[in-house]
């Protein structure tokens, strides 16, 4: 169901792979909600996923650049304001990546030349793209950033690794910029911790299937997918949220707020009793 909350605005989407990422997502529902939007990934990134596809499916150009270069950061806002006829209304930043999760370094073992790039591209490429439209003046009065971040930011979770360092630094740069935006421009900027999502980059960390169950199992109302991310994704960038900046909102079904739920403490009974 569309509610035209995005109608007659502009935005930029960054990350959008596949049909799995929830970037994706976000696209194919701010196009239903009446936006226009650019869509950037890295050239190995185009080359290699669907994003294409996702451009002819709601009318978008694709831009290729890299969020870690600020060149590109400027081209890709520049490029978006000419195709798109004005400043941005909304961007999303949906990228991550980490070679010390994929190659299974442990947290005490880490590769420093990898944390230095899981920085840059996870978290340093926010604060790149904010300050690089900030100085070009790219985005409108009341316009709205939104980030991806994810709960291990706050809490140590089990072969996450320097992903958490990363994303509390994203939540922090949000923080931070956000004051700055909204007192100079009145431009909100979020993050929102989504639960642990299969996307294709999520599919290949060992271990994803068990903690996708017990997030599942300790939460309330179930592990958000990524089309409900999506929609709340649309709930930010829309005039209903104009007072909310420099906030991490948790869209992960409860399991923020929770110790122990009796659907993982039955599971957890039955391995013990297994176990005996």
């Amino acid at each position: 169901m569309s509610y035209n909350l995005l109608k007659g605005k502009r935005g930029i989407i960054f990350g959008a792979l596949d049909n799995k990422s929830i970037a994706w997502k976000v696209a194919e529902k701010a196009f239903d909600e009446g936006a226009v939007f650019t869509l950037t990934n890295t050239p190995i990134a185009i080359r290699f996923g669907q994003i294409n596809d996702l451009a002819k499916a709601c009318n978008a150009q694709v831009i290729p650049a890299d969020a870690t270069s600020i060149d590109d950061l400027e081209m890709v806002f520049r490029k978006s304001m000419e195709l798109l006829g004005g400043k941005i209304d909304f961007v999303l930043h949906s990228i991550g990546m980490s070679m010390n999760v994929r190659k299974s370094r442990e947290y005490d073992d880490l590769d420093y030349e990898y944390y230095h790039k899981t920085i840059d591209i996870s978290a340093m490429s926010f604060h790149k793209m904010l300050q690089v439209a900030k100085k070009l003046d790219a985005i409108t009065e009341w316009g709205s950033v939104v980030a991806l971040s994810y709960i291990a930011a706050q809490r140590t979770l089990y072969r996450y690794n320097d992903m958490a360092d990363a994303k509390a630094m994203l939540e922090s740069i949000a923080r931070s910029f956000g004051y700055i935006y909204g007192r100079e421009k009145h431009i909100r900027v979020n993050t929102i911790s989504q639960s642990p999502t299969l996307t294709t980059a999520g599919s290949g960390v060992k271990g994803i299937d068990a903690l996708l169950d017990f997030t599942d199992r300790m939460s309330p109302l179930g592990n958000a997918t990524a089309e409900e991310c999506a929609g709340f994704c649309m709930v930010l960038f829309s005039d209903l949220s104009k007072k909310i900046t420099m906030q991490n909102i948790f869209h992960d079904g409860g399991f923020s707020s929770m110790g122990m739920s009796l659907r993982a403490m039955t599971q957890y009974n039955k391995c013990l009793e297994e176990e005996e």
